[in-house]
């Protein structure tokens, strides 16, 4: 992963928001180096039944791509998330090895680094948030990092209670 205490003060923004992102997206799958498949599935925070180390890395991959696809692009919501089922790219988590979600995670995100490499920053999003707002592209890294980063937290705790695992 890249540091972030020693970043040159002169990277332009795009390389400062896109390397923090990328070391969020880097912190997420270090949290799992080595995690079990039955502990990839365990729920053990009782509020919360489906808070999985799967569910939480399915989680990111749905979030990043409805920012990006759905939200910025304007495509169609294809997430297992529904009105129905709030909660489904968590619940479906525990169907797939964790190594299939990280993969499948980190080839959405290479897509999604080309997208922005390509993009003004500046550029609105075709898609619309609450009230009719529009976004652009920069408040999606923001909001990218900030989510990212939040999960991890998530991931600290639930590979602590796993098997007593702390760092990264």
């Amino acid at each position: 992963m890249t540091r972030l205490d020693d970043t040159p003060p002169a990277w332009d923004e795009r390389t400062q928001l896109t390397t923090f992102l990328d070391y969020a997206r880097a912190t997420a799958r270090a949290k799992c180096e080595g995690v079990s498949a039955e502990h990839a599935r365990a729920a053990l925070l009782p509020g919360s039944p489906l808070m999985t180390m799967s569910g939480v890395i399915n989680h990111l991959r749905w979030v990043e791509n409805y920012w990006f696809q759905v939200i910025f692009l304007g495509e169609e919501d294809r997430s297992p998330i529904t009105d129905e089922d709030p909660d489904g790219e968590m619940r479906i988590a525990v169907e797939f090895p964790l190594t299939q979600l990280l993969d499948e995670y980190a080839e959405q995100s290479a897509r999604h680094r080309e997208l922005v490499a390509r993009t003004d920053l500046a550029q609105q999003a075709v898609g619309t948030i609450r009230d009719g707002l529009r976004v652009d592209l920069r408040w999606i890294l923001l909001h990218l990092t900030e989510e990212t980063a939040r999960h991890n937290g998530h991931l600290d705790i639930l590979r602590e209670l796993l098997d007593g695992t702390t760092g990264s």
